[in-house]
């Protein structure tokens, strides 16, 4: 193998030495074309394979950028090329994306969402055109409506009639459509949904009208009859003007609410009433206003006002003379029969006068003013009632103490409010609603007591258990104050007693100490051997250990005998 390459590449050496340059040139070429050929090949291979969304291209920079946002709303990915053509990854996300763009009516006019192209050949007749038109239309329309999210099957038919010669007896382009659609889906309820199907099909069939387009259900209701549905319409329209007045007469009762109770606390304003009468009709009204023009402006550096005004201005004027001189004719009528001209003229006949006529014709402008305004929903009426309680205070006596009346209540007194202050209350009003004398606007702001009987009662129920709950623990401190003086007494006396039986016993022990040591010495003088008991001994000893301790550490027992003292007393 190795000696046959050799020898390939000594050929193809021998070869291309022998070669011209022309010859030389054509092969690299023909190398060029076929590695570009290889390179192109594989780079329209890697390219992943999409669907366009329309066959036209959208030059519309602005419409291109409204599709755009809408199919990245609906997380599709999409490529623009250069000539503006969109395509998405596959056919079903296309004719998905196609019916919603539709619906939104987001589709430029320029652009035929179904324009396909015509596939034809020698052997095709017209019927076969019409059949596959008309076949193909279908097909696309059933696809369309079924790739709404809540359509299971869509069963479409399409008459394309015939064209006449005379528009007059020209057939119209129907469609019918029965939808099916998932349980639990409000597309046959909603209107907006209904109107979307509509306008797919107006845009898919050409010459195809509202009228003559039947949607419904799969038992047969008819889900288009817009005209039909009027008088639910009426009662949605006026549902939702009800909606409106409610919203304003809630935004109006807050508002004035909020200020009266900022201004006599929430407790003494618990409530208003409010209500707003509106004129929900569209009116549109037109106006000509005539004002004079100005020659001069006001200069302001004046403290008068200078300017000048002129009803009108004169624009353009043209005086016609007529000069007649001779003689007077006075026409009788026919020959043969009297004239019935008034003897006045008739002596003034076959005079010689003369006659002058002047006319001025003039064309004046002035300053006009043409104003239409259309007038949407307006209020007409605002009518506000409002009741302001007084003031209650309640009675102390001179200790300011509270006074209790004989039936166990307190003593309460009420101050209504002052007709000065109603009137102020009825101005804050006013101006919180805008308030308009033309319109018969309406605000009464009365003062009548508040029915507080049962606030009352709470309110004296908590003063006299609060009472009751002072005089308790006032008892059970005095109670417990007792109690631990008669403790301390009786504490001072038992350790009284204690002391003095303690002291009684210290006595005791002390004299039969001084006896027995004067026993003791009386035997000692008589020669006698005393023997003393082990406990006299021990007695004896801790006697002498405790008089050394006391020589050697004096201070240490005198602070022994005063805590003794201390916790003796």
């Amino acid at each position: 193998m190795n000696e046959w390459l050799k020898k390939f590449m000594a050929r193809l050496k021998e070869s291309w030495a022998k070669w011209t340059i022309i010859q030389k040139g054509i092969l690299v070429g023909i190398v060029a074309v076929v590695i570009v050929a290889v390179v192109l090949m594989f780079s329209m291979s890697s390219k992943p394979t999409t669907v366009r969304l329309f066959n036209a291209p959208i030059t519309d920079q602005t419409a291109r950028d409204r599709i755009l946002n809408r199919l990245d709303k609906e997380n599709v990915k999409a490529d623009v090329d250069a000539n503006g053509v969109i395509s998405v990854a596959d056919d079903n996300t296309a004719r998905r994306m196609r019916d919603i763009l539709i619906t939104e009516d987001l589709v430029p006019s320029s652009v035929n969402p179904y324009a396909f192209f015509d596939q034809t050949n020698w052997a095709t007749t017209d019927f076969d055109r019409n059949i596959q038109w008309k076949r193909t239309i279908t097909q696309m329309v059933k696809q369309h409506l079924e790739a709404i999210d809540d359509v299971t099957t869509a069963d479409v038919n399409i008459v394309l009639p015939e064209e006449s010669l005379f528009a007059s007896e020209q057939a119209p382009v129907t469609a019918s459509v029965i939808l099916k659609v998932m349980s639990g889906s409000d597309l046959l309820e909603n209107r907006r949904r209904i109107l979307g199907v509509q306008k797919l099909l107006l845009k898919a069939v050409e010459g195809l009208k509202e009228e003559n387009i039947t949607i419904t259900d799969s038992e047969g209701n008819i889900l288009n009859d817009f005209e039909g549905m009027a008088a639910s319409d009426r009662v949605t329209l006026i549902e939702k003007q009800q909606k409106l007045i409610q919203k304003l007469e809630a935004q109006y009762r807050a508002k004035v609410l909020g200020a009266l109770q900022s201004t006599l606390t929430a407790n003494r304003v618990r409530d208003l009433n409010i209500k707003i009468d509106m004129d929900m009709s569209n009116k549109t009204s037109q106006s000509t206003e005539y004002s004079p023009i100005q020659i001069k402006a006001d200069n302001k550096s004046t403290p008068y006002d200078d300017s000048e005004y002129r009803d009108y201005l004169p624009i353009s004027s043209q005086t016609v003379t007529k000069e007649w001189q001779g003689t007077g004719y006075n026409p009788e009528g026919p020959a043969g029969t009297e004239g019935q001209t008034p003897p006045v003229y008739s002596d003034m006949s076959n005079v010689v006068g003369k006659s002058v006529e002047t006319g001025v014709t003039q064309n004046n402008v002035i300053n006009t003013k043409t104003t239409q305004e259309e007038v949407m929903p307006t209020i007409d009426r605002v009518t506000v009632a409002v009741n302001v309680d007084g003031v209650w205070k309640k009675k102390y006596d001179k200790n300011h103490n509270l006074i209790i009346t004989e039936n166990g209540e307190v003593d309460r007194e009420y101050t209504p409010v002052s007709e000065e202050d109603l009137e102020k209350l009825v101005l804050l009003v006013q101006n919180a609603i805008g308030y308009d004398d033309a319109r018969n606007y309406s605000v009464a702001v009365t003062n009548m007591a508040f029915d507080r009987t049962l606030e009352f009662e709470a309110e004296d129920a908590a003063y006299f258990k609060a009472k009751q709950t002072r005089m308790t623990i006032l008892l059970g401190l005095l109670g417990t104050a007792v109690v631990l003086i008669a403790f301390i007494i009786f504490r001072f006396i038992s350790r009284e007693m204690e002391r003095r039986r303690r002291l009684h016993e210290e006595e005791l022990l002390r004299k039969q100490q001084a006896a027995r040591e004067q026993a003791l010495w009386d035997a000692k003088e008589e020669g006698m051997e005393v023997t003393i008991s082990v406990e006299e001994r021990k007695r004896a000893e801790l006697q002498e250990n405790a008089i050394a301790m006391a020589k050697e550490h004096p201070e240490d027992v005198a602070m022994l005998i005063r805590t003794w003292l201390m916790e003796e007393s």
